[in-house]
C-alpha cells in the first residue's frame, strides 16, 4: 500500500477542484432553449422540462460552490505540507 504525501494529495485535490469548477460553470453558462409557445399555451411536459433545466442550473451552481470549497481546502493542505517540511528543515539545520 502506497501512501501519498500531503503535498501530492493537496495538488490532486486542487486539480479535481479546477476540473469540477470548469464543468459546473460550463453547465451554468449553457444557453436555455427558447420556448416555442407562449407560457399560457405550453403543455405540462414542456413546463416540466423547463423546471428540470432550472433544477440543472441550480445543481450546477451548487457544484461550483462545492468545487470552490474543495479548492480552498486543498490549498490549506498544500500550505500545511509546505510549513511542515519547512519546520523539519529548520529542525535539521
Amino acid at each position: 500500500m502506497q501512501i501519498q504525501s500531503a503535498y501530492s494529495s493537496g495538488v490532486q485535490g486542487l486539480q479535481n477542484s479546477q476540473q469540477g469548477l470548469a464543468q459546473a460553470t460550463t453547465a451554468v453558462a449553457a444557453p436555455d432553449p427558447k420556448p416555442t409557445a407562449p407560457a399560457a399555451q405550453q403543455d405540462t411536459v414542456t413546463l416540466s422540462s423547463q423546471a428540470v433545466e432550472h433544477s440543472d442550473k441550480t445543481s450546477a451552481l451548487v457544484s461550483a460552490v462545492e468545487s470552490r470549497q474543495q479548492g480552498e481546502a486543498s490549498v490549506k493542505v498544500i500550505e500545511a505540507a509546505t510549513e511542515t517540511v519547512g519546520s523539519i528543515i529548520n529542525i535539521e539545520a
